[in-house]
């Protein structure tokens, strides 16, 4: 999927951004921001306070689990959908590391001998995690740290506005072309602009929007060149009191692959059932998931 390809810088940004941080305890009740007096706290002061969170969080985020749901259309150069993708992940957290699990290709479950390689997958992901520092990747994916992200991005028009019923602090961040960057994702991030909400109370990043402000080639533009213009969002939101986990993206994405083909796509994730569990692996190396017999959880979120 060309989206994997755009994932795979676009992410680093997203990641770093929008890693889920806990909540107030419950009961403790913090007092919103008054709008007309409070300072709006400086970007680089907002985003450090996400990163402090950060180790507060991971034992909290290993009590969970949910579903994301993903639809990839490929269309044509009159908007008509040639084809259609979908796969339905079950996403954890392992030592600080997600681990993603395929359990349906297509609306279906997938075939024994399928799962059965699904498992031994994430097992092997699951045993790498357990012995991989935080912070540190366990797969192909790369992500840029909030601080040399901040290198990279010019920031503006910070501003204060009401998202979804809560305070957030909002500003504007793009790419500095000059910038010197070192791999996949901080090369994509200086060919991007976009807008960033910040959950005023949570220091907790709701919604992010962001696009193409260039032509991005990988490999030189041998794989793929993703066309300027193309776009993507990511949301964010509350769960159960206590921490926020994604609960949506969509992107836009127009490329030319292997210098030939031609391709558009319109993606669509959707993240949702989300549940606490444990992982449990056992001599035998599998990695299972253990629901509470609580029901699902529901983001906090006005509509």
């Amino acid at each position: 999927m060309l989206k994997a390809l755009v994932f795979f810088g676009a992410l680093g940004v997203a990641v770093a951004m929008m890693r889920p941080i806990p909540m107030a305890a419950a009961g403790q009740e913090q007092k919103p921001a008054d709008a007309n007096s409070a300072p709006i706290p400086g970007v680089r002061e907002l985003m450090a306070d996400v990163v402090d969170h950060q180790k507060k969080l991971e034992k909290i985020r290993e009590n969970y689990t949910y579903r994301s749901s993903f639809t990839d259309d490929e269309i044509d150069s009159k908007g008509q959908v040639q084809k259609t993708e979908t796969e339905e992940r079950e996403v954890f957290f392992v030592n600080g590391h997600r681990i993603e699990r395929t359990v349906k290709k297509g609306g279906k479950p997938l075939s024994d001998h399928d799962q059965q390689k699904e498992q031994d997958r994430v097992n092997k992901l699951v045993e790498k995690a357990v012995k991989t520092p935080s912070g540190q990747p366990i797969d192909e994916r790369e992500t840029v740290s909030i601080t040399r992200l901040l290198n990279i991005m010019e920031v503006s028009n910070p501003r204060r506005e009401n998202f979804r019923g809560r305070s957030t602090i909002v500003f504007d961040f793009a790419g500095r072309h000059d910038a010197k960057t070192h791999g996949l994702a901080e090369d994509a991030s200086k060919k991007l602009a976009g807008t960033l909400w910040v959950d005023e109370r949570d220091r907790q990043v709701a919604h992010m929007e962001a696009r193409f402000t260039d032509n991005f080639h990988l490999v030189g533009g041998l794989l793929a060149n993703i066309q300027k213009g193309s776009s993507f969002y990511f949301d964010q939101a509350p769960v159960n009191g206590e921490i926020w986990f994604p609960t949506g993206a969509e992107g836009r994405v127009q490329a030319r692959v292997l210098l030939l083909k031609g391709v558009r796509e319109h993606f669509v994730e959707k993240d949702s059932d989300y549940q606490r569990f444990t992982v449990e692996t056992q001599t035998s190396k599998t990695a299972t998931v253990v629901p509470d017999s609580k029901p699902d959880s529901k983001p906090d979120v006005k509509k």
